[in-house]
């Protein structure tokens, strides 16, 4: 069981490795996919160099955030040298943490009027 001073400890996130994490979210997969998934979730903002990305992931890892994943992709098109990812309980707690706590973040620019309220029109 993940404990609250444990998910506390990971916070905040690096945006960097808030979408890495959330790349994770959707599912296990390997250095590639992760790496797409990003520049994708970040619309194209944030793109990672394949040595900045394995050395998060090794630091994922180490604070077991993150895990191999037993399951492999497609037997078809996999390559088995290929080590797929996936969250661990830890790192899916944190990921949701970071989430709820740029969202307290967003709303407090919301009420002080530095982001326009959805549907507002302003």
């Amino acid at each position: 069981m993940t404990t609250p001073d444990k998910v506390a400890q990971n916070l905040p996130l690096n945006p960097r490795v808030f979408l890495i994490l959330l790349a994770f979210a959707e599912g296990s997969g390997y250095g590639y996919q992760v790496k797409k998934a990003v520049d994708r979730l970040s619309g194209g903002q944030v793109q990672l160099d394949v040595g900045s990305l394995y050395r998060a992931i090794a630091k994922l890892v180490d604070g077991d955030l993150i895990r191999e994943a037993e399951a492999r992709g497609n037997p078809d098109e996999d390559d088995e040298r290929r080590r797929y990812y996936e969250l661990t309980p830890l790192g899916r707690d944190v990921t949701s943490a970071e989430a709820r706590r740029l969202n307290d973040l967003v709303e407090i620019a919301r009420v002080n009027e530095l982001l326009n309220s959805p549907g507002s029109g302003r």
